[in-house]
């Protein structure tokens, strides 16, 4: 089977085009990349992206700078060569599940497109990922040729993609079983997980009454940790008790009269205990605080 031919600009580049090849690296695991302007060599290429102004993704063509571009989301972030990738090969990659493809187009793609295409709404402020594709760019002080530096920057891309598409997964899959633990609360203020799963979403989708989540540390002890007012925020619907702020181990024990208490941060966010027992007594007292 003869290698498809893969063509994106030379020179300079971006986020859109580094992401774009490192998602192509999934679906094919040997290509010909052709980096070019070249016009005769992008007609006979298999796929041409961010480059030859034309969008066709039934012919292979994922460009986005002609006029009119090539379409936006309905939230209005226009698509660049990434989103249009990813439009076309995400679910495939992310071996067939929707939701997932659709998770990485919020979090990751969406927001490389956004930037790409200067719609800076929404987008955070600092150093963004899209910036930190551009530094693998040579500077004006170096001598590095631009296509070595960009396959450079697809190796990162591809170790980054292939962790958010894990993270994704891993918190779609933790759905169901924090929705469970929601259910069999036997207080619906105090939800327990059985071992830590990514619970903030599903919480915050599923219940207005949880204000304390208590679940084993990897290491053995359990943890008890606040509910935030929502996803993101550092204000909490109820912190733990103000007398506990910063105390651990013996100063913790004489205050809350726990004899296996171990910490609790002076934000007043987490604590913990030695045992699931204790654990639960320490959310006892911070509902009645």
């Amino acid at each position: 089977m003869t290698d498809k031919t893969i063509v994106t600009h030379n020179g300079n580049f971006h986020a859109d085009d580094v992401f774009s090849i490192a998602a192509l690296k999934s679906i094919f695991p040997t290509f010909n990349l052709i980096r070019t302007r070249d016009l005769d060599i992008i007609a006979k290429a298999d796929i041409v992206l961010d480059v030859g102004g034309v969008y066709d993704a039934d012919t292979g063509r994922f460009d986005h700078h002609q006029r009119g571009g090539a379409g936006k989301r309905d939230n209005g972030i226009p698509f660049s060569s990434f989103g249009l990738i990813w439009q076309k090969y995400g679910v495939e990659i992310c071996q067939g599940n929707q939701e997932l493809a659709n998770s990485i187009d919020a979090d990751l793609v969406s927001t490389i497109d956004a930037i790409d295409c200067g719609h800076v709404e929404g987008v955070v402020q600092g150093i963004s990922l899209s910036q930190t594709i551009s530094m693998f760019n040579p500077t004006w002080q170096e001598d590095s040729h631009f296509d070595t530096c960009f396959d450079e920057a697809v190796e990162f891309a591809s170790r980054l993609l292939t962790r958010f598409i894990a993270s994704a997964n891993g918190g779609i899959s933790a759905k169901a079983i924090v929705a469970k633990a929601i259910e069999n609360a036997a207080d619906p203020r105090v939800i327990v997980l059985e071992k830590y799963t990514p619970w903030k979403r599903t919480v915050h989708a599923l219940s207005t009454e949880a204000l304390y989540m208590v679940y084993p540390s990897g290491s053995g002890p359990w943890r008890i940790q606040t509910v935030p007012v929502e996803p993101g925020s550092f204000e909490d619907r109820k912190p733990l008790p103000a007398p506990w702020a910063g105390l651990s181990d013996k100063a913790l024990k004489e205050v809350t009269g726990i004899d296996d208490a171990m910490f609790c941060h002076n934000g007043l966010f987490i604590a913990g205990a030695e045992s699931f027992e204790s654990t639960m007594k320490m959310a006892a007292m911070a509902l009645k605080a």
